[in-house]
C-alpha cells in the first residue's frame, strides 16, 4: 500500500482536494484493503461492489460514508490507476434530507455554563459565535485573531473546500478569548492539544461539547456541530439576511443556508394560514 497510497496522495494534492477529503479518501482505500488483505489496485468492481455492500448491510454506515467511499474508489481507479475504461456499476445511494438539530437561545447559554474549565468555554464559545465547522475551529491559530477595532474578524484558513474566508469575533468572545490567552499562555495554536505542538483534536473538542451538554441537562443537540447550525438559525431569527449568513459561514451554495429557514421560528411565529386568508361565509 505504500507506493500506491503516496501516487493517490499525490495526485489528490495536485488536483487541490481539501485536506479532510484527502484523509477521508485515505481511510476509505486503506479499509478495503485490510478487508480483503490485497492491494486495492488487484481488485475488480465486482470485489468493491462487496464491500461497498459489507458497509451498508454489516457495518451499518450511513449512506453518505457509504457513498463517500465509492467516489474515493472512483478517484482510486479512474484518477490514479488511470483505468477508466473499467465500468463501475456503483449506485450513489441517495441520503434522506433531514434538517439539522438546532439548540434554543437558553440551551446554548446553560452549555457554555457547565463548560467546564476556561478552555472548554472558550472552544464552545467560538464555535458557536463564529458559526465555525469542527475542523476550523479545532485549527485556528492566535494570528487568525483579528481584534483591532476597525477589523474585528476571525480569519477561517482552509475551510471546506479549501476557501479561507473572514467570520465573525465577538466582543464578548475576545472578552473570554483574553481571558483564556492570560491564564493558558498558547503561542501558535489558539486551542493547542495537550503536548503544545499540535493543535487540538476533533475528539477532544468533542468531548467537551459533550460533557458540557451532559451537565446541562441537554437531552438532544448532536454533536459540537449543533453550536454551527444555531449560529445560523439564531442570525436569521435576529433578521439578519441569509446572503450574509451564506458568506459567514462559508457555503459554495445559498441554497445550502436557505434550509436554515425551516428552523427559524420568528419566519414561522405570525405567518397566517391560507386558510385566513379566504373570505369567510
Amino acid at each position: 500500500m505504500t507506493e500506491l497510497r503516496k501516487r493517490m496522495n499525490d495526485a489528490m494534492v495536485l488536483r487541490g482536494l481539501a485536506e479532510r477529503t484527502k484523509e477521508s479518501y485515505l481511510a476509505c482505500v486503506t479499509g478495503l484493503a485490510k478487508y480483503y488483505w490485497l492491494s486495492p489496485d488487484t481488485l475488480d468492481a465486482e470485489a468493491i461492489q462487496s464491500y461497498l455492500l459489507h458497509l451498508i448491510t454489516e457495518k451499518k454506515l450511513a449512506y453518505s460514508s457509504v457513498n463517500q467511499a465509492a467516489c474515493a474508489f472512483r478517484f482510486l481507479f479512474a484518477t490514479v490507476l488511470r483505468q477508466k475504461s473499467v465500468a463501475f456499476d456503483i449506485p450513489m445511494a441517495k441520503v434522506p434530507k433531514r434538517l439539522p438539530q438546532v439548540l434554543t437561545r437558553d440551551e446554548v447559554q446553560r452549555l457554555f455554563a457547565h463548560g467546564g474549565d476556561l478552555r472548554s468555554r472558550a472552544v464552545l464559545m467560538t464555535t458557536y459565535a463564529a458559526g465555525l465547522r469542527l475542523s476550523e475551529v479545532c485549527a485556528l491559530q492566535l494570528g487568525d485573531i483579528e481584534s483591532a477595532p476597525d477589523r474585528m474578524c476571525i480569519k477561517v484558513r482552509q475551510g471546506k473546500g479549501g476557501k479561507d474566508r473572514y467570520t465573525l469575533l465577538s466582543p464578548r468572545l475576545l472578552d473570554t478569548l483574553r481571558l483564556y490567552w492570560r491564564a493558558r499562555r498558547p503561542r501558535l495554536w489558539l486551542f493547542p492539544n495537550s503536548s503544545g505542538d499540535g493543535p487540538l483534536s476533533d475528539q477532544t473538542a468533542q468531548r467537551m461539547y459533550h460533557a458540557a451538554r451532559r451537565a446541562a441537562g441537554i437531552e438532544h443537540g448532536g454533536g459540537i456541530h449543533t453550536l454551527r447550525h444555531a449560529f445560523a438559525t439564531h442570525l436569521l431569527e435576529a433578521g439578519v439576511d441569509i446572503h450574509t449568513i451564506q458568506r459567514l459561514m462559508g457555503h459554495g451554495h445559498v441554497s445550502t443556508t436557505t434550509r436554515y429557514f425551516h428552523l427559524a421560528h420568528t419566519h414561522l411565529i405570525g405567518t397566517p394560514s391560507p386558510l385566513e386568508l379566504l373570505d369567510p361565509d
